[in-house]
């Protein structure tokens, strides 16, 4: 048998493997946090004591927060939705005298650098992500920062988090195209979650095909459109479900950004909205009221805002009354949605 390595060489990691259970659950047992059992908490101390494992000392410093720093990580910062929930977090922990570090992820190369040097980073007593679908990697380089992870905006596992109701969102932006009168309705979507799969398209995407097979109507391959993300998404999409021999009356898009640049493309074409095409987006953007766009609003800031007193409860009493808050949508009807009047093909 290999002699045991000294306490300085075992890790997080090599107590986690003895215990067959994840490092998350680990660095839960060792700090006494809630969300492990009383049997796993003994085996993890005495497996931890077995191994002569010690917590760092920055790492105890960080249980105890005398950082007085919390990291929040976003893909992208010049993105509405982002930057919202962004800014409504920032104030939210500045206004508890906590410092913020911003870290944006909006490409490969940055994930990658960002998530392989984090286990040492050990700046900060917790971590904010914001609408940030992770690689199953990634997860796994988290659990080793060893420090409470709260999601705004998207669930990850059994980290706290607070979200939208997305398959709400989209049942009422759907009801509502269905009840005035449109049975040929397509989405619009972007591929900018990077190689990830993020829980809120999988939702939307599930609730749109069941709000209409649920009323025994088609879901054409042709009429679910994906595009490349950036300003003209929608524009892109709409043009391609416009080419289509027979076109869909009605579109749900992902985003109020989305459904903007669709809107600009109708305009371009000369087709009227909504008597030839009607257009429903998500979010709550302030251009949706600019152009009359019928809208599902999800209280982006408000996500974000309980997501950091989330952050700052866990901080103070290392527990929180709800580890799962749902914010629930509302439908704003608009100009852009109305009965289908007009047929695109004759």
């Amino acid at each position: 048998m290999a002699p045991p390595r000294s306490s300085s060489a075992v890790n997080m990691e090599d107590v986690a493997r003895r215990a067959g259970v994840s490092i998350a659950t680990v660095s839960r047992a060792l700090r006494d946090v809630p969300g492990v059992s009383a049997g796993t908490r003994d085996r993890v101390r005495a497996i931890a004591e077995e191994l002569a494992y010690v917590v760092s000392p920055e790492a105890s410093r960080l249980s105890r927060r005398e950082t007085g720093r919390i990291a929040v990580v976003v893909p992208r910062i010049d993105a509405w939705f982002h930057a919202t929930m962004l800014a409504a977090v920032e104030s939210t922990l500045r206004g508890a005298d906590l410092d913020v570090l911003v870290y944006q992820l909006e490409d490969e190369h940055q994930r990658r650098r960002f998530f392989d040097q984090l286990p040492v980073r050990r700046k900060v007593d917790a971590l904010v992500l914001v609408a940030l679908p992770l690689l199953p990697h990634e997860e796994s380089r988290l659990d080793l920062m060893g420090v409470e992870v709260v999601v705004a905006g998207g669930r990850l596992r059994d980290h706290a988090h607070v979200v939208g109701d997305d398959e709400l969102a989209t049942k009422l932006a759907m009801d509502h195209l269905l009840e005035l009168g449109h049975r040929r309705i397509a989405l619009i979507r972007t591929d900018d979650t990077d190689r990830t799969e993020w829980s809120a398209d999988v939702v939307r995407t599930r609730a749109f095909r069941a709000a209409l097979t649920d009323r025994g109507l088609p879901v054409p391959a042709d009429y679910l459109v994906t595009t490349p993300p950036g300003p003209m998404a929608g524009s892109v999409g709409m043009e391609r479900l416009l080419a289509l021999a027979d076109p869909p009356t009605a579109v749900f898009a992902f985003s109020d950004e989305i459904a903007v640049a669709a809107l600009a493309c109708l305009h371009r074409t000369g087709l009227a909205v909504p008597a030839t095409m009607s257009l429903i987006g998500v979010d709550g953007h302030p251009s949706a009221e600019l152009f009359g766009i019928s809208t599902v609003t999800q209280s982006v800031a408000v996500q974000g805002r309980l997501a950091a007193e989330m952050a700052l409860s866990l901080l103070r009493d290392h527990r929180v009354a709800d580890r799962s808050v749902v914010v629930p949508p509302t439908l704003v009807a608009r100009a852009s949605t109305g009965p289908p009047t007009v047929a695109l093909r004759s």
